[in-house]
């Protein structure tokens, strides 16, 4: 990826104020509808939200077609401290 620096000025938005992000910018990022910023001494970074569980679905239907969904262990049964001890 090419690093590069665009200036530009923070102007009035209704009651609050932003910035403008030309378009090729927002283009070459994959910016569409919704970013994440991120606030640091000094920085403001924007970028794509992030999605942790994104397409999980998708790898879960992969791995069940795949037998890759099975337990590793065979479900243990319970011990006696379990059936004394522990309150269900």
């Amino acid at each position: 990826m090419v690093h590069s620096t665009v200036k530009t000025r923070i102007v009035k938005i209704g009651n609050s104020q932003g910035i403008r992000i030309p378009k090729p910018v927002l283009e070459q990022l994959g910016f569409v509808e919704e970013v994440e910023l991120e606030i640091q001494p000094d920085q403001l970074i924007v970028r794509l939200p992030h999605t942790p569980r994104q397409n999980w679905e998708e790898h879960f239907q992969k791995m069940a077609q795949a037998g890759d969904d099975q337990l590793l262990d065979e479900t243990a049964s319970l011990t006696d401290w379990d059936e004394r001890e522990w309150e269900w």
